[in-house]
């Protein structure tokens, strides 16, 4: 005989979830806010307030949550409801949610709480949203998130058409110059046949804002091809503003959305549209990873988890330990078949080690909170996150055992990892370096080494342990910060001429303190061939001084905020 719910049990269940829809609509408000905001903020130069801004937006989440949970203690005791309950509440939800424009953010929402109360041990389709309630199908509200130009008239009066509809309250540096430099780069990029053939050009609704940078994003759609639009504008700390590039290559846009970057700020009633549409121009991105490039982390880690539950069920490798060198404090694995890798921290660290499991917790949340400029990849933190025991290599199962056993759970058919995080799939620099034989991607490498190691420190981060074997490469070349346990501040360490000495490893230790860094030495520990040492050097010598080191931490502690164009310097536009 089926359980029914009594009608005073129903009639809380409503309460429930009304209570959680209303927070959830109070975060979203909040959030739209905080993002709202942005255009004023690039047009005044308000640097400083757009980071405290980013930081505050992801804190939203959290406080929000946290509210709803302690209201959902208040109005009854959650611990003596049983299954039926929490399976009504759903129900009730999910028709609360009928004609909602954010029902698939609200669904994990809900998730949430539900997560919250249960400590993440009832990952359970009947009580929460493992999968979604329905199927949002594309297109539906297009119109709602695109603008469309006419394309019957001349290119530049196309051009002043788009700057009449997004209009910016500060001045264009020179707005002939820009008209003239977009109308230049569109006839280079299409031939006049093709020109000819241009059916429409679309353009999503919000500016999408990151750090000194503005950008319309859209595309070009003729007969054959369909090819990104996406209009590049930046500021100086000058009164004005200007049109730095016209990007018309899927390269490039996967690069400005690349998951190394800062949430985007960009103003939308109907994330999943404006999802969709960006899926359509970047066909090789995750429908997760563009709604946390909009900045939906929290609903991108759901998206993600229903993607990877999907890609159990259509392939058969096992999960094994990652390629590289074994680190000291995460234990690292992946599915050779699928994108990602899973860092678990460790029971213990080597001796050399002088941190805490905390300290790494706290190290992998500055990373969330600060600028990551392209050069850190983003993570995602999970609790109990489960895998089925029969796709995991037995060796991995001993490793991770003797490794991280305190994180382990085992049930009969499954592993549960207490606590977890998950990172983009990347090939490891020093494997890279070791297999690469062309000389002139070697050096490309080691360039963007110390690119990546210079970024890194103007964004107020220093590196720490920077190991070659804790870069990544990704396919497009690109160097990638990823491992974060040793990171701090600039103004955290003590930066130092090396004590003089005949052996150069040898250190008076006496005179060494904590928070010393001895530039001096970097060349000894980044990369391990002379060959690799004698290129850095060469292209990044400044790195191995104090002087440098000093000099970022005097920019930092004047506040400068650093802007890196995230598309190569040849697709800029010239200016004066």
């Amino acid at each position: 005989m089926q359980n029914i719910l009594s009608p005073q049990e129903t009639s809380l269940a409503k309460k429930a979830a009304y209570l959680v829809l209303s927070h959830f609509d109070k975060s979203y408000r909040w959030f739209t806010r905080i993002t709202r905001g942005a255009q004023q903020r690039f047009e005044k130069g308000n640097w400083k307030e757009t980071q405290l801004a980013s930081r505050e937006r992801i804190n939203i989440y959290e406080q929000s949550l946290s509210d709803a949970v302690a209201e959902i203690y208040h109005l009854t005791s959650v611990h003596k409801k049983d299954d039926v309950f929490w399976q009504e509440l759903k129900k009730i939800f999910a028709l609360q949610l009928e004609g909602h424009p954010q029902f698939e953010l609200a669904e994990t929402f809900f998730n949430s709480v539900i997560g919250r109360i249960f400590k993440h041990r009832k990952i359970d389709d009947d009580m929460m949203f493992v999968h979604p309630s329905r199927c949002f199908l594309p297109g539906q509200d297009r119109d709602k998130v695109i603008n469309s130009f006419d394309t019957t008239t001349t290119v530049r009066e196309m051009y002043e058409a788009i700057f009449k509809t997004y209009r910016y309250n500060i001045p264009f540096e020179d707005y002939e110059r820009d008209l003239q430099n977009l109308e230049d780069a569109l006839r280079a990029r299409l031939s006049t046949s093709q020109l000819a053939s241009v059916q429409a050009v679309e353009i999503l609704k919000p500016t999408f804002f990151r750090g000194k940078a503005a950008y319309l994003i859209g595309r070009i759609c003729m007969p054959d091809e369909t090819l990104p639009f996406v209009i590049a504008m930046r500021r100086y700390n000058a009164p004005n503003m200007f049109v730095d590039a016209l990007l018309t290559d899927r390269k490039d846009l996967s690069v400005i959305f690349g998951f190394a970057r800062s949430y985007f700020m960009a103003d939308t009633q109907n994330p999943a549209e404006v999802a969709a549409f960006l899926q359509e121009l970047l066909p090789n991105k995750k429908n997760f990873e563009l709604y946390m490039a909009l900045g939906h982390y929290k609903h991108g880690k759901t998206v993600f988890y229903r993607n990877f539950l999907s890609h159990l069920e259509t392939s058969e490798d096992h999960f094994e330990a990652a390629p590289g060198i074994r680190g000291l404090v995460m234990m690292v694995f992946h599915l050779p078949s699928y994108g990602v890798v899973f860092k678990i921290i460790k029971d213990e660290f080597a001796e050399s080690k002088k941190i805490t499991r905390q300290h790494v917790k706290d190290c992998y949340k500055l990373v969330k909170m600060s600028d990551r400029i392209g050069r850190m990849a983003d993570t995602h933190e999970y609790v109990n996150f489960r895998f089925p025991l029969d796709r995991i290599a037995p060796e991995l199962i001993e490793e991770l055992k003797e490794t991280c056993a305190s994180s382990l759970e085992f049930t009969e058919n499954e592993l549960v990892i207490k606590h977890m995080y998950i990172e983009r799939k990347m090939t490891p620099l020093n494997l890279y370096l070791q297999q690469e034989t062309d000389e002139d991607k070697v050096t490309n490498a080691l360039d963007e080494l110390g690119m990546c190691i210079k970024q890194i420190a103007m964004a107020n981060i220093f590196p720490g342990d920077m190991l070659h074997k804790n870069f990544g490469i990704t396919r497009h070349g690109r160097v990638i910060f990823y491992d974060y346990d040793e990171i701090c501040l600039m103004n955290e360490r003590n930066f130092r001429a090396l004590p003089k000495s005949d052996d150069p490893y040898a250190i008076d230790t006496l005179s060494v303190g904590p928070s010393d860094v001895f530039p001096e030495q970097f060349e000894h520990f980044i990369v391990g061939k002379r060959k690799f040492k004698d290129i850095l050097k060469n292209l990044h010598g400044d790195l191995m001084t104090q002087e440098y080191w000093r000099n970022v931490q005097i920019k930092c502690e004047r506040g400068d905020v650093q802007h890196f164009t995230p598309y190569a310097a040849n697709k800029r536009f010239k200016r004066d």
